[in-house]
């Protein structure tokens, strides 16, 4: 009877680990760039996708300010990729991307202590409800705003800086995104708002990028909306608990790991011969076709001008 159990656990595991890597499809590596001399932003940097793309940046040979809100989480992850990497240059600063007035301590912080910035990974994100300082729903106010706003307050060091590149870590979750230009920022009705705001929030970030390429022509500061694909972070931790038995299975067999999930900011952020694709969206490392409302130009405009004038910047 044991010699059947254990047969029938190996064979399970067997089958579980083929599913798993066949299923599972990561982007291919490309080889190290050399980015001595450069300076990266990456918010939401202590663990995740974050940590990851700052930890492989770092093993780059950049100079990494990882922008996150917890100091404990953030000097930890400063220190474990200072370790990992040798590379002295990685450093925590505070930012709450939940309260404005932090995004505009955080930039004059940073702008007063570093001369140089060569990339903006806007990249922390959450997919939690609630409301923010700012009485904006969280994750539209994180995921968007909070990131609108440290773009426009860091543009001008990005462009005395360039070639200079900024990513935006979107999701393919902005397919079912609808905005609401009257009612931006407020948590939108239906039976799951939540979601729906994270998929608003997510549609914002792929238009979001279509516009500022369209204002940055010229300058050699160029953006990008990317999918990370579909990785085993901590964005579930907020999910019903109902719901967790079902998530966590489903998360280890398809999802990718945090190293993969960050390849493709990686490849946005450092891959040559992607300028003329300024605005455009990725996935796999590769350019994708957004859903049809992240094509609309007349949109991407009026979330623009609707997000200067939520954050105070006219």
């Amino acid at each position: 009877g044991m010699g059947w159990a254990l047969l029938g656990v190996g064979l399970f595991l067997a089958l579980y680990t083929l599913l798993r890597h066949g299923l599972r499809r990561a982007p291919p590596l490309h080889a190290r760039p050399a980015l001595h001399g450069r300076t990266a932003i990456v918010t939401g940097g202590s663990g995740g996708i974050g940590a990851a793309t700052a930890l492989e940046l770092a093993r780059c040979g950049a100079r990494v300010v990882l922008a996150t809100r917890s100091a404990l989480r953030g000097e930890a992850a400063a220190r474990r990729i200072r370790r990992e990497t040798g590379n002295p240059e990685v450093q925590f600063m505070q930012l709450d991307l939940s309260s404005l007035q932090s995004v505009r301590a955080f930039a004059s912080a940073f702008l007063r202590q570093e001369p140089h910035l060569h990339l903006l990974i806007n990249n922390a994100g959450v997919s939690a409800g609630g409301t923010t300082e700012d009485s904006f729903s969280l994750p539209f106010q994180v995921n968007h705003l909070g990131h609108f706003l440290l773009t426009q307050l860091l543009l001008e060091r990005l462009q005395s800086c360039a070639p200079s590149r900024i990513v935006i870590v979107a999701s393919s979750a902005h397919c079912a995104g609808r905005l609401r230009l009257d009612a931006l920022g407020r948590p939108p009705p239906g039976l799951w708002p939540t979601f729906q705001d994270y998929c608003d929030s997510k549609l914002a970030n792929v238009l979001h990028a279509r516009e500022l390429a369209t204002r940055l022509q010229g300058t050699q500061v160029t953006c990008y909306a990317v999918h990370p694909g579909f990785v085993n972070t901590e964005l579930f931790r907020h999910a019903p608990l109902w719901l967790k038995p079902f998530l966590i299975p489903l998360a280890w067999l398809f999802f990718c790991d945090t190293a993969e999930g960050a390849r493709t900011s990686l490849h946005c952020a450092t891959y040559e011969g992607l300028e003329r694709f300024s605005g455009r969206y990725f996935s796999d490392c590769h350019l994708q076709e957004p859903w049809p409302p992240a094509h609309d130009d007349r949109l991407a405009l009026a979330l623009w001008e609707a997000s200067e004038r939520l954050v105070g910047l006219r």
